[in-house]
C-alpha cells in the first residue's frame, strides 16, 4: 500500500544535519525503498521553504526529485475544504495543507505518515488512515 509522507516525517530523514535512526526514520527509509513513500507538492513546499543556504536547497530539492508528486485532483481541494469545516464544528484546527493531505489520502485510499498528533486527532473526526512504525522497529 502507499503511504502519503507528511513534512515532519521527510524532515527527520532528509533536512536534519544529524543522521537519524530512530523508528520513524527506518520506517520511512523502508517504505523509501519498497517504492510506498509518496509525497504532494505542498509537503515538498515545506520542506524547500526557510532554507537559506542556497548549496543545500539545491541539494534537497535534488534529492526530492526522486519522488513524483501525487497530484491533487480538484475534489481533493473541495474534500479538504469539507475535512477543514468538519474539524472546526468540533473544535479542532487544522491547516489547508493537513487537510489537502487528508483529502488526498482518502480519495486515493492511502494512510498517512506523520508524527504531527493534530492526524490523530484528525482522523477521530474523518475519515483518514494513519500509518504507523509497526512494533518491531519501536
Amino acid at each position: 500500500m502507499t503511504v502519503l509522507v507528511d513534512t515532519c516525517v521527510w524532515s527527520i530523514v532528509l533536512r536534519r544535519r544529524q543522521p537519524s535512526h530512530n523508528a520513524v526514520g527506518e520506517e520511512l527509509r523502508r517504505l523509501i525503498a519498497s517504492g510506498q513513500a509518496s509525497i504532494i507538492g505542498a509537503v515538498r513546499q515545506e520542506l524547500l521553504a526557510g532554507i537559506s543556504d542556497r548549496s543545500i536547497f539545491e541539494m534537497l530539492r535534488e534529492r526530492l526529485r526522486a519522488y513524483v508528486d501525487i497530484t491533487p485532483a480538484r475534489q481533493d481541494y473541495e474534500l479538504a475544504a469539507e475535512f477543514f469545516n468538519a474539524c472546526r464544528q468540533r473544535g479542532v484546527q487544522s491547516s489547508p495543507t493537513d487537510m489537502l493531505l487528508c483529502a488526498v489520502a482518502a480519495r486515493q485510499e492511502m494512510s498517512i505518515f506523520s508524527t504531527d498528533r493534530d492526524f490523530e486527532r484528525y482522523s477521530k473526526i474523518i475519515q483518514v488512515r494513519l500509518h504507523s512504525v509497526p512494533k518491531s522497529n519501536v
